[in-house]
């Protein structure tokens, strides 16, 4: 057959349910990293289930941060779920990154020991190391592969007839180099030309991004890219490379590269499984037409999660960072000492308890704020048809803010060209530009990635001003 077919889960955050007791150590925990932790078994189970029902695809690929601490009963309890799948018939490619491994001093992974959250605070567990994750989980990945980087632990699968793929482990040092190291590299250049050479599509698949989901994330973070990344792109281009499957930033998007010296690729980077609007992606390589196919899967339901009369995305928004201060919000007007406190985790609480006073004065400013006012400020007013100056009077801003916020990590933001939103938001981005730039205010510059602008960053969160979905393409790999 000429069509090869599989799903990609990434940033499964797997955490145990016996690795916390209800409290708020855990709670705090989960609104710091602005995913949905105690839930993540449930979440991983209906997908898994979702799989296995599909008797169309037959290969699932893990691409990174598969459980969230680097604790030895996560690993052996995600382990067991690529098992089920493996008994189901379905062939599993795992590759890790540095939430699946704590660090014993030895490199820069940000996990030093992991633990178990009690009702008061937390208790040390046994860890898995970065050098046992190539044993662990050898029977899902290496044990497959015609070609393996034993350093890295990346290697290389036939997914089909006339398809490659090249799973990067880029663990590298841990932090400011998540990356292969100049053996590695060489390394892939080779399973590149061994596939040219045989007449294969070659995909690669990775945890750190290789196109930044926006530029300012690149520009803030360089350490965060794929270590390395701008001479992977220039690779990918000339060699015609024309995708990399990418996880890390727990954002549903896809961007081109395209280079100056001819050629271009997609990064397709899937939204985290375990955010409140957690996606799989589905991909059909047809090695007969040349074409890869991305789409992407959801669930509306998990085993063990009571929403009561709200759906799953609305019971767990409120868990992620955007929906946690959508949610709480309206108690800033009120009782802010409590919105702090709610938020904490998400928010320096200690610092914004000392500072209640202008908060809640912000917060009560901002929520008296009409669509009008950023139309007025960005001079777009005159610009605007009476229909649209009545729709801007009559929308709050932060209204509009919670709906650009939703879209964060989900991506696919609904305020194109069009919109009121769009014209009042980028018109008022563009005259705080001139502001800037005006009275040389160095700290919002260093925000600015070069050659951008307040404008061009904002357009980012407004709409997809790229592919035009985030959810799904369809690659020309010829």
């Amino acid at each position: 057959m000429s069509e090869s077919k599989f799903y990609l889960i990434t940033d499964a955050h797997y955490y145990s349910k016996k690795n916390w007791v209800e409290g708020e150590p855990v709670n705090s925990r989960e609104r710091g990293d602005q995913i949905i932790i105690k839930a993540s078994p449930d979440i991983l189970d209906a997908f898994v289930d979702k799989i296995i029902a599909d008797d169309t695809t037959d290969t699932v690929l893990f691409t990174g941060d598969n459980v969230n601490s680097g604790d030895m009963t996560s690993h052996y309890e995600f382990r067991e779920r690529l098992e089920k799948l493996a008994n189901a018939g379905k062939k599993v490619y795992v590759i890790e990154a540095t939430h699946d491994y704590c660090s014993t001093g030895d490199d820069e992974c940000f996990q030093r020991g992991s633990s178990r959250y009690t009702e008061t605070g937390t208790e040390p567990i046994p860890f898995m190391r970065k050098g046992e994750l190539f044993d662990f989980y050898y029977d899902y990945g290496a044990k497959q592969a015609i070609d393996v980087h034993r350093e890295s632990g990346s290697y290389t699968v036939k997914l089909g007839d006339g398809v490659r793929l090249v799973m990067i482990v880029d663990n590298g040092n841990g932090r400011s180099h998540c990356g292969l190291f100049e053996d590695g590299v060489e390394w892939l250049k080779g399973q590149i030309k061994q596939a040219k050479e045989a007449g294969d599509y070659i995909l690669l698949a990775t945890h750190h991004p290789v196109i930044s989901p926006w530029e300012v994330y690149r520009h803030m973070v360089d350490y965060e890219m794929y270590g390395g990344y701008r001479e992977l792109s220039e690779l990918m281009c000339s060699e015609n490379v024309r995708v990399i499957f990418t996880g890390h930033t727990h954002v549903q998007n896809i961007r081109e590269y395209k280079s100056e010296n001819g050629g271009s690729f997609y990064d397709v980077s899937t939204i985290s499984l375990v955010n409140a609007a957690g996606k799989m992606r589905h991909v059909t390589v047809d090695s007969a037409k040349g074409t890869c196919t991305v789409k992407s899967v959801g669930i509306d339901s998990a085993p063990g999660i009571d929403t009561g009369d709200k759906s799953l995305y609305e019971y767990l928004y409120g868990i992620n960072f955007t929906g946690l201060i959508e949610k709480n919000f309206p108690l800033a007007l009120t009782d802010t000492e409590q919105f702090i406190r709610r938020s904490s985790g998400a928010l320096p609480a200690d610092k914004l308890m000392g500072k209640k006073g202008l908060v809640k004065f912000a917060c009560r400013r901002l929520a008296k704020l009409k669509l009008s006012f950023a139309a007025k400020f960005g001079k777009a007013w005159k610009n605007l048809t009476p229909d649209e100056k009545k729709y801007a009077k009559n929308t709050k801003l932060i209204d509009a803010a919670f709906i650009i916020m939703r879209h964060i990590f989900p991506g696919d933001a609904p305020f194109g060209p069009d919109t009121v939103e769009f014209k009042a938001l980028s018109a008022a981005a563009s005259r705080l530009d001139r502001l800037v730039g005006r009275f040389n205010i160095s700290a919002v510059k260093k925000l600015i990635p070069p050659g951008s602008s307040l404008r061009e960053m904002a357009e980012d969160f407004l709409y997809n001003n790229r592919t035009g979905s985030d959810d799904e393409i369809v690659i020309d790999l010829k």
